[in-house]
């Protein structure tokens, strides 16, 4: 495993989709910007129970039951985190085919979510590229989200800056090519907590919200002011994401002795029609397994799936 050179941090994915435009982005109060702290990269001292974990050629696979917020109603679905590491090509931001003392190490999320609104489903996909062997932002984060209206893509990628492409079928958000400089990315703040918890940004920040968030809102990409914190308990602890001006509430619940897995979150956003109604995301464990799922795509392993708690 090389360690990571100083190298383009990440790419962002920023995706926007909906059939109900109503919810087009609307003004917020301008609050005063907090210091914005970039991450310097720096060496990760690895344990061996970290690589004993992470590099047995398996991946993590967790199955949630979900209850997503979507146009001011309450809707059941599922969600799969995938957590696994990967050879990746550091210039072309993408996996590598082949070993070469030219990859890194990256721990890689795919999420996925699935719900129905009325008669029609949606389908979301989020996956972060962030370095191992050294600290440093997400390198490559994208988003894509489906639904019977139409779909729309974002991706992040992570360079001199932040370079952000997002592709949309809604009027006004059509095709968009920016640039932001490096922030905190609410995307990769999963990943660190697999990766090592105590790296966690606390107190006043500057982030740039959840991909997902980001589209099914409406909202415009660019950082926030935001504020941090770390409760730590015996089993489990708890991270807290608040943006104020976005009246938006992130929590994140994982163990709190490693390998840190992720066990609930929960996320409140201010109604888009009346902010006083407030209706919380929730996504509760099912079932956890471990396995190189690339390798059982034949009809004999969807049993599989039923182990995972999934239709």
């Amino acid at each position: 495993m090389n360690l990571l050179k100083l190298l383009p941090f990440l790419a962002f994915l920023v995706v926007f989709n909906s059939c109900n435009s109503s919810e087009e982005k609307k003004g917020t109060p301008t609050l005063p910007k907090k210091k914005v702290t970039v991450k310097t990269a720096e060496p990760r001292n690895l344990s061996e129970e970290f690589k004993d974990y992470w590099y047995a050629g398996k991946a993590e696979i967790t199955s949630y039951q979900l209850i997503q917020e979507r146009y001011g109603e309450l809707r059941e679905g599922t969600a799969v985190n995938i957590f696994v590491s990967e050879d990746f090509l550091p210039d072309a931001q993408v996996k590598a085919n082949n070993s070469s003392e030219n990859n890194i190490s990256v721990l890689k999320l795919n999420q996925m979510k699935n719900f129905s609104t009325g008669i029609y489903p949606y389908s979301i996909m989020t996956s972060t590229f962030i370095p191992i062997s050294n600290t440093g932002h997400a390198l490559k984060v994208s988003n894509s989200v489906q639904e019977w209206c139409g779909q729309v893509y974002m991706q992040l990628n992570n360079r001199a800056d932040f370079e952000i492409e997002s592709h949309s079928y809604f009027e006004g958000e059509a095709d968009q090519n920016l640039t932001l400089p490096k922030t905190w990315l609410e995307n990769e703040l999963w990943n660190l907590i697999r990766i090592n918890p105590e790296e966690l940004p606390t107190g006043d920040l500057m982030v740039i919200p959840s991909f997902e968030y980001l589209r099914l809102r409406h909202k415009e990409i660019k950082q926030h002011n935001a504020f941090a914190s770390l409760k730590q308990g015996d089993s489990i602890t708890i991270y807290t994401l608040n943006y104020p001006d976005l009246q938006r509430q992130l929590m994140l619940y994982f163990h709190s002795t490693f390998p840190y897995e992720i066990e609930k979150w929960e996320e409140v956003n201010a109604a888009d029609q009346n902010d006083t109604l407030k209706l919380k995301t929730t996504a509760l464990k099912l079932k956890r397994i471990r396995t190189d799922y690339w390798n059982k795509n034949r009809n004999e392993f969807a049993y599989l799936r039923d182990s995972l708690g999934l239709k």
